[in-house]
Formats: structure tokens, C-alpha cells, sequence
């Protein structure tokens, strides 16, 4: 009985895709990962009570080389981040994904469980399942697509917003993981006949759609490069109908690729997600521009520690110093999107070594199946070719990771099946008592933290309605003594800036500050690598309620941190910008000690323009500050730039706006007005502005579409200016549309 059982927590964490919990913060997954860890921790728990009840297992397949890599890999793993940033935070890592050492540990953990307890029945049965869930997360995502784009909203699918994530989340997630059960589909074809082989090709066929579905160039790139290499191997070594039946494949594939780079600029205006963005792949693309400067800087930064690494999770320290914002749109990583460089910068080369010997193990065993005939060998090769083609513009997630090392054990034991030996173990009271810490362990490996995971949601859905709750929930959690204190803060900073600042007053507004400052406090003082923290911290301070004085020693020491640890953040200079201002504003309007302000204000603005030149923001709050001291020669010139630099940005766009607007400038404040509510559709202030100004530049029709929305959406905000309602609704009658409210 406890034999099966065993065996079926072995085969469980295939499911994992499937899984996902509602009412938790990241509820994709964390729970997957909470999900692991306990399984992992039982299952090792039953293999010591198996192996001191003389269960006999696989012991003689450790005798090969090739089984040590993923020891070796760990080991290198955690010395690198024992002598790291954190180890700490290496360990644990954090919700959002949990990749830190105890789940890569885990994962290994489960390699040596399959290596040594796996038999044909089990291989085989591993990969039906893989196949079937597989196919079943494919239809999950084709639906999901199908609801997307009907607009239809059913609860039994998690909402989606351009690229659909499936049950995973993410889009590069999701692929990442098709991709590989595309293959051991495949793998499974042999396992079955009749009408389930048929079943088989269809959920292989969904599996190709969901990954289309998903957009991700970099597991459609990898399974064209491998079905390219096979058809070419086919048609030199092959014979027979499959030679000529590969050539032709061949010569498909070839007009495929010819077909696609002559239409390709008619393709690009194809309204379809996945051909939109294969068509936009070029060195000018902001996604793809964005990677190569972060590949190349973040591959420079890693020479100081070449050999040992900056530890697990600390991805983002590197990413930090180089981090620019003219170039790069997307403001935080903790991974470089190319998991080859991330094994670089986090264990160093030796990490980086055995992450390819891991791979190179995984070709080399499928390319011996192979050779020899056996089934599973050409799927084998294939799942570790399209995995290292993918990853080199991806990362790992606690599913693809389990799947790699849990797939090179099943080619292992399909290549070396051998028999069992009975294990030499007797029982003793310290074998019992440390089988029942493995599964004490679960307590505070997955149940505390999932716990822990829970207050933050509670807190997060009481930041408005019940602040107290809400600030209550925050230390519940905290005294749970888990590693959720880093995301406790990022998640109170945006719940204060995003939502409790802008919309709470009296009372609850100081409780909402007096929670968050204390929460960045806590973990701005335990992790002071994390440029993040200081920011957010930075910020927060701020941002301080009517009523409470600002701790300015504390604000100044926050920048300079997140200036140090991250220089060309421009958020943080603007703190400073905005201090000197507060300053300046001390003074009475158009006293010399007011003007004299500002032009500080503006000195340091220039510095920061001088190391990131071609950035927009700062030029149009420089031109704010030269209309502020009435040098309209120097602010035209500075929003010259400005717009001249300018990219699709809410915040950037907002201050043009906000600078034209003063002025009286008014197509070039309805641009970026325009730019603001296609940014953020729900800010409708903004939006409102934008209807009176679309009205008084001559074109009432579309004023009243927007109004019309407003007075679906936000009537209230119609009230604010009613010689304005009243001259849209006199247009209104007099088109004959009138609308009533």
C-alpha cells in the first residue's frame, strides 16, 4: 500500500499544471510551488520508510556519471550562494515564483527518487500522463482565447488580456511547458492504438494551437529549429518513404520560412496576436532591443564575480546597476529572459558548466535511445533540444524545471533499466525521527508561507473597504516569521501609491502610511541590496498624509541607497527634485529665495540628463521648472526635446500634457491626453479632459462618444463642469442624439 502510494507521489507534480488556487497573491504559481514542495517532502519521507523496511530500489544506476550532474549543479548552487548576496533570500526566494535553492532542491530530489524507484510500467505511465495533461492545459488555453476574444467572462477561466497564460499565467511560462509535453506526446504515440492514438494526435494538435495561442517566439522558434534539424537528419540518414517523406517535409519547411520573410510586412498588419508579434522579430523590435542591452550589459557586469557568482536570486542586483530607463521598458527584472546567463550570473562559470552538462547528458542519452532504436529516443532528443533552444530566451519555472530533471531521469531509466537491490539499512529510532521531520518540515516549508501568502491577499482585498483589516492581516503575516516580508513590502507600497494615497483620507490614510512605512522599514533595514525596496521606501516617505511630518533624514538616506544601487532609476531623482521644490515652496511666490529653489531643483534634473540623455520625463519637468522662473525660451526648448524623445509612457505623457496644457498648446495637450487614456483607460479625469479638449479642437462627435462612456462609467465626474455638459448636450440635441443620463 505504501509502496503505491509512493509511486503516485512520484507521478503527482505532473498535474501541477492543472493546479492553481484562488484567493492567494499569484495564485497561478505559488500554489504550484507550495504544491511541490510538499509533495517532495513526503515523497522523501516514504522513500526512507521504504528503504529501511528493505524495499528494494535502483541503487546500481547511481554507479553512472552522468546521475551526479544534478548533485553537482546543487552543490554548486549553494556554495556560490552561500558565499553570495543573501543566502537567505537564495534559500527561500520569494511568491511569486519560488525558484530559490530549496525548491531547485527539491527538484533535484525528486531526479534521484525517479532515478532509483522507476521501472518500465512507471516510465511508461509517467508518460501518458505528461501527454494527456498536456493536451488538457492546451484546451484550457484555447478556450481561455476563445472567452478573451468573445469578451464572454466565465469563472471557471482565469480573465486574460492579449496573450493568454492558460493555468500558468504567463505566456512564456505556458509555452515553455507545452513545448516540452509537445514532445513527450509524441513520445507516448507508441503506447497507444486505434482511436486513443488518434485522441493522442488531436491533444498534440491542441498543444501546437495553445502554444500559437500563446505568442511566444522563443518556443515557436524552438520547435521550428528542432523539426528543421530532424528533417534535415531524416533526409540524409534516413531511408525509404521516410527519406522522401522528410525531403518534402524539407522543402515545405524552406518555402514556409521564404513565404513568411517576402509577406512578412503584409503579415504584420494581420490582427492576430501570434503572427503580429513573429512578424515584429528584428534587431529595432522594443522587446527584442531591450533583451540584447540587458544579455550584453548584465554579461559584462558578471566579470568581477566570474567563478562565484552572486548567488540564487540575485539576478536583479546585476540588473539594477545597468538598469536605463531610455532603453528598456519594463522597469524590474530578477531574471535576464536567457536562463544560460542567469546560471552564469548566479553560480558563476562552474554552475554555468553544469547547467550545459545537464543538457548536453539529456541529448547524449536521447541520441544513444536513438541509435539503438528504441522509441522514446528521438522525443527525448527533441524535448532536450527544444528546452535549451527556449531557454535561451526564457527562464525556468518550478514546472519546466521539475519536468527537465524529472524527463533526463526517465531517459536514464529507459536506457539502463537494470534490476533492483535490496537496500542494507535497519531501522533505528534516528531513522523514525528523521522521517517524521521530513514531514514536519512541510510546516515551515509550504504551510506557514502559504499562510503567510493568504494574509497578504486578505490585505490586499481590504485596502479600501477596511484599512484596520487590512494593516492587520499585514502583521499576521509578518509574525509568521516566513520569507514573505520583501513582498509584503513591493505589495503595501502599491496598495499605498496605487490606491490607498489617491483615494483614503483622514485616519485610514495614516494608518494606510504608518503600515506601509513600517513594513518597507523593516525589510528596507534586512535587505539592503534591494534596489526595489529602497525605492519603494523612498517613495512612500514621499507620499506622507496631511499631518505627519516628513522624516526627511530617512527619505535622504533612501535615495542615496537606490541612486547607489541603481543609478539611472529616474524615479529617485525626481524625489529629489520634488524635495527641493517643497523647499523652494517655502518661499513666498516670485521671492528670490522661491526662484533660486527652483534652479536647484533644475541643477539637479541637468545632472541627471547629462548620464541618461535621451530620456523624455525629466525634460518636460525640467521645461515645468524654467516656466516656473519665467524662461519660456529655455522651456520650449526642454519640451522640444522632450517630445522629441518621447515614448508611449502614462507618467511621461501626463507631464507634457499637464505643460502644454499651461500653456494653452492644445492639439499638443490633446496628443498626449490622448496617449494618457490609451494608456490607462480608467483614469478618468484624464479621459474627461480629453472630451472637452477633442470638443473645442472640432470634433463634438467623438466628445460625446466619450462622454457617453463617462456617463456609463463615471457620471459623477460630468458634474464637474457642466458649462461643458451643457454645451455637449446642446450639440447632442442638435444632432438629433440626444443621450439621457
Amino acid at each position: 500500500m505504501i509502496s503505491t502510494v509512493y509511486r503516485w507521489i512520484l507521478l503527482a507534480p505532473t498535474l501541477l499544471p492543472l493546479f492553481y488556487v484562488e484567493g492567494v497573491m499569484y495564485p497561478l504559481i505559488a500554489p504550484k510551488m507550495f504544491a511541490l514542495r510538499t509533495l517532495a517532502l513526503i515523497a522523501l519521507a516514504l522513500f526512507v520508510y521504504l528503504t529501511v523496511s528493505r524495499r528494494p530500489f535502483f541503487w546500481q544506476r547511481l554507479y553512472h556519471i552522468e546521475t551526479w550532474i544534478p548533485a553537482g549543479l546543487l552543490f554548486v548552487a549553494y556554495v556560490t550562494s552561500f558565499f553570495g548576496i543573501d543566502f537567505y533570500h537564495s534559500f527561500w526566494s520569494t511568491f511569486e515564483r519560488g525558484d530559490g535553492l530549496l525548491t531547485f532542491t527539491l527538484c533535484v530530489a525528486y531526479f534521484y527518487l525517479i532515478l532509483l524507484s522507476a521501472d518500465e510500467k512507471f516510465v511508461d505511465r509517467f508518460v501518458r500522463i505528461n501527454a494527456w495533461i498536456g493536451s488538457l492545459t492546451a484546451i484550457y488555453v484555447i478556450l481561455q482565447w476563445f472567452f478573451m476574444t468573445s469578451g464572454l467572462d466565465v469563472s471557471l477561466f482565469v480573465p486574460a488580456s492579449g496573450r493568454v497564460g492558460g493555468t500558468m499565467g504567463n505566456a512564456a511560462f505556458l509555452a515553455a511547458y507545452l513545448g516540452m509535453t509537445l514532445l513527450i506526446t509524441g513520445a507516448a504515440r507508441h503506447l497507444y492504438s486505434g482511436v486513443w492514438r488518434t485522441y493522442l494526435y488531436i491533444g498534440a494538435a491542441f498543444q501546437v494551437l495553445a502554444i500559437i495561442l500563446a505568442a511566444t517566439r522563443g518556443t515557436l522558434l524552438a520547435i521550428l529549429v528542432v523539426a528543421g534539424l530532424a528533417l534535415v537528419h531524416v533526409s540524409l540518414k534516413g531511408s525509404g518513404e521516410k527519406r522522401i517523406y522528410a525531403r518534402r517535409g524539407l522543402a515545405v519547411f524552406f518555402a514556409f520560412i521564404a513565404l513568411f520573410v517576402i509577406f512578412r510586412g503584409f503579415l504584420s498588419n494581420v490582427p492576430f496576436e501570434p503572427i503580429r508579434r513573429l512578424t515584429s522579430i528584428s534587431l529595432t523590435d522594443a522587446t527584442v532591443s531591450s533583451r540584447l542591452f540587458v544579455w550584453s550589459n548584465v554579461l559584462r557586469e558578471t566579470n568581477g564575480r566570474l567563478f562565484r557568482g552572486y548567488g540564487a536570486e540575485h539576478v536583479d542586483i546585476v540588473f539594477n546597476r545597468v538598469y536605463d530607463p531610455s532603453v528598456l521598458t519594463e522597469e524590474w527584472f530578477d531574471r535576464s529572459h536567457n536562463a544560460f546567463l542567469d546560471y552564469l550570473v548566479q553560480f558563476g562559470v562552474f554552475g554555468l558548466l553544469l547547467y550545459l552538462a545537464l543538457i548536453g547528458a539529456i541529448i547524449n542519452i536521447g541520441w544513444r535511445l536513438f541509435v539503438r532504436g528504441d522509441s522514446y529516443g528521438p522525443w527525448v532528443l527533441g524535448l532536450a533540444g527544444v528546452y535549451a533552444v527556449q531557454n535561451f530566451f526564457v527562464f525556468d519555472t518550478v514546472v519546466t524545471l521539475w519536468l527537465l530533471l524529472a524527463m533526463f531521469a526517465i531517459a536514464l531509466v529507459r536506457e539502463r533499466v537494470g534490476e533492483s537491490s535490496v537496500a542494507v539499512f535497519k531501522p533505528t529510532i534516528v531513522l523514525w525521527v528523521f522521517i517524521a521531520g521530513l514531514v514536519l518540515l512541510i510546516i515551515p516549508v509550504s504551510i506557514r508561507p502559504f499562510l503567510a501568502n493568504l494574509r497578504a491577499f486578505e490585505a490586499y482585498r481590504y485596502q479600501i473597504v477596511d484599512v484596520a483589516r487590512a494593516a492587520a492581516a499585514f502583521r499576521n503575516g509578518l509574525n509568521l516569521s516566513t520569507y514573505a516580508d520583501l513582498e509584503y513590502g513591493y505589495n503595501a507600497y502599491f496598495m499605498y501609491t496605487d490606491n490607498q494615497f489617491p483615494r483614503l483620507s483622514g485616519n485610514d490614510l495614516v494608518v494606510a502610511y504608518n503600515t506601509t512605512k513600517s513594513i518597507l522599514e523593516q525589510t528596507y533595514a534586512r535587505y539592503p541590496y534591494d534596489a526595489r525596496t529602497a525605492l519603494y521606501y523612498a517613495q512612500v516617505l514621499s507620499e506622507v498624509p496631511s499631518g505627519i511630518l516628513p522624516d526627511r533624514e530617512a527619505l535622504s538616506g533612501a535615495i542615496a541607497r537606490t541612486i547607489e544601487l541603481s543609478p539611472k532609476r529616474v524615479q529617485s531623482w525626481l524625489i529629489l527634485v520634488n524635495v527641493a521644490i517643497d523647499d523652494a515652496n517655502k518661499y513666498p511666490p516670485g521671492s528670490i529665495g522661491r526662484k533660486a529653489g527652483y534652479v536647484a531643483a533644475g541643477d539637479i534634473l541637468k545632472q541627471y540628463i547629462t548620464m541618461v540623455p535621451n530620456l523624455s520625463e525629466p525634460h518636460f519637468v525640467l521645461a515645468q521648472l524654467k516656466l516656473a522662473v519665467d524662461d519660456r525660451v529655455e522651456a520650449a526648448a526642454e519640451a522640444a526635446l522632450g517630445k522629441e524623445l518621447y515614448r508611449s509612457n502614462v507618467k511621461t505623457a501626463r507631464r507634457a500634457a499637464a505643460y502644454y496644457g499651461s500653456l494653452e498648446k492644445w492639439e499638443d495637450a490633446k496628443f498626449f491626453l490622448g496617449e494618457v487614456v490609451g494608456g490607462d483607460p480608467h483614469d478618468y479625469v484624464s479621459l474627461f479632459d480629453y472630451a472637452k479638449l477633442t470638443y473645442v479642437l472640432g470634433d463634438p462627435g467623438k466628445a460625446s462618444q466619450i462622454v457617453n462612456r463617462l456617463r456609463t462609467e463615471q457620471p459623477a465626474i460630468l458634474e464637474t463642469d457642466q458649462s461643458f455638459l451643457s454645451a455637449i448636450t446642446a450639440y447632442e440635441a442638435r444632432a438629433g442624439g440626444a443621450q439621457t443620463r
